[in-house]
């Protein structure tokens, strides 16, 4: 097994759900102090583990499927972070 594939993936799955977060929240971002958005990370990285494990588990049983399955983690992590940014 590749080890470095977890990690490289974990990286690109951060990576993708901040640039979501970001776009989506352009104004929230802008506006936030910099403790909101540790908050938001923070909430984004709580919920890393099991997102990831989802990922990998989909990826496993459906080869196919796995470009959607990243982009499903990726906007699932950056709701974790719309909900620090956006509270109802």
């Amino acid at each position: 097994m590749n080890t470095a594939a977890p990690d490289l993936l974990a990286t690109q799955l951060a990576k993708a759900a901040l640039t979501v977060l970001v776009r989506t929240c352009r104004q929230e971002v802008a506006a936030a102090s910099r403790d909101d958005l540790e908050t938001a990370c923070a909430a984004m990285r709580a919920q890393a583990r099991p997102v990831l494990d989802r990922l990998l588990d989909d990826a496993r049983a459906a080869p196919w499927v796995a470009e959607a399955a990243f982009h499903a983690a990726a906007l699932e992590l950056a709701q974790a972070g719309m909900a620090v940014l956006r509270p109802r």
